[in-house]
């Protein structure tokens, strides 16, 4: 294969100094962690200010471009050729025999060559690099013309301790190494949007780990390995989650005796928010991730979210808010998660579904039909605490 490694590109506005370093180390041990599922030998490496992705013998060139488009925190994939042998002549053969390989004979393209040369000790400046690898090109490959404002190839060129040369970069997922801004929780369930919400607030560089709510007998153990499922397919993304299993069942039936039927699944979601907070301290997060939108259903009126809000102590992080259904079904199909999520298999929210849920709830009016759960909600909840199933969900299996 004429590639022989990987240029990682990343945006650099705003990462200086330690703050850089920083970056570059959690975006390097992502790459290697996406790079275990695939099949090849690859050395990651920094090279004044570069990343590359180095590999060794035959190696699954589509696979490796697929698992680092799931790394949060690069823009760019880049394949390269890498000269070793850095004597002019052989340089120029080598770019030539690139350009051949690459863009063979047929469709006439145009190209310009740029040229860096971090590595002053060569004793060819970019200017002349420009000049006579373009000559080089051109005499290799006459059905190749120069055009220097609009070309079809940009054919770059970077002299370090070797030579690298690439003429593509495709697009990475963008967003910043998960790790590199804290931690939070997610609420995640079987539908399609919470996956989405991890995968948004992960691509900021968050650390996340979930909470799924289950209530057997109501729902099943498919429905309870859907969810598992779901997070492994976050974790392609975030990294290794931990995600606490709570057994909501008895805190539901609670809810569904005592208080006024339009408002369980209000209710229902307080309470949700308030354990989640718990296994939040635990893990370390800093806020809660819920998959809401305003007016999508009853309990995501502005109203009603003031009410779930009101819990909380924590920040809770809503990417899709403002996004309509579409909007969310196209990135669950984007990022792989939608034909999970709409496997029917029912989760502990649509079971225990008001006929006329409230959507303009008021709070005090809330928090009055909550106390008719003061006899029984303490032991409730530390029941379904202690009870919890936490498993780690790895993105690599």
């Amino acid at each position: 294969m004429m590639y022989q490694a990987f240029l990682i590109k990343y945006a650099e506005i705003g990462i200086k100094g330690k703050n850089r370093h920083l970056f570059e180390d959690a975006l390097v041990h992502h790459i290697v962690r996406a790079l275990k599922r695939v099949d090849g030998t690859f050395d990651v490496t920094r090279e004044m200010g570069r990343i590359y992705v180095r590999t060794d013998g035959d190696f699954d060139y589509e696979g490796a471009i697929e698992a680092l488009k799931t790394v949060f925190g690069i823009a760019g994939i880049s394949p390269v050729l890498i000269i070793e042998n850095m004597d002019y002549d052989n340089v120029k053969a080598q770019v030539a025999e690139f350009v051949r390989t690459v863009y063979p004979e047929g469709t006439p393209r145009t190209f310009k060559v740029v040229a860096r040369r971090p590595n002053k000790k060569y004793p060819h400046d970019s200017m002349e690099l420009n000049a006579d690898l373009g000559e080089a090109v051109l005499l290799g490959c006459p059905w190749m013309k120069v055009d220097v404002h609009n070309p079809d190839v940009v054919l770059s060129v970077e002299v370090r301790q070797s030579i690298y040369v690439y003429s593509e970069t495709i697009p990475g997922p963008g967003g910043m190494p998960v790790g590199s801004n804290g931690s939070a929780e997610l609420l995640l369930s079987g539908g399609i949007d919470s996956p989405v919400a991890g995968y948004m607030i992960a691509k900021r560089g968050v650390k996340i780990d979930a909470v799924y709510f289950h209530a057997p007998p109501y729902t099943s153990e498919r429905a309870k390995q859907k969810v598992v499922d779901l997070a492994k397919l976050v974790a392609r993304y975030a990294g290794q989650i931990r995600l606490h299993i709570v057994n909501f069942t008895d805190i539901q039936m609670a809810i569904y005796e005592k208080c006024p039927h339009e408002e369980l699944t209000i209710i229902m979601r307080r309470y949700m928010m308030r354990i989640a907070e718990i296994f939040a301290g635990q893990d370390g997060a800093l806020g809660l991730i819920t998959g809401e939108s305003i007016g999508q259903v009853a309990s995501q009126t502005a109203q009603s979210l003031l009410c779930t809000n009101a819990v909380c102590t924590l920040p809770v992080y809503r990417p899709l808010i403002g996004f309509d259904k579409q909007e969310i079904v196209d990135r669950a199909q984007q990022i792989g998660t939608f034909d999970t999520s709409i496997l029917p298999y029912e989760d502990c929210c649509t079971i225990f579904v008001a006929k006329h849920p409230v959507t303009h709830p008021i709070l005090k009016v809330i928090e009055h039909s909550e106390h008719k759960l003061d006899d029984v909600i303490e032991p409730l909840m530390k029941e379904a605490i202690e009870t919890t199933e936490t498993i780690v969900v790895d993105g690599e299996e």
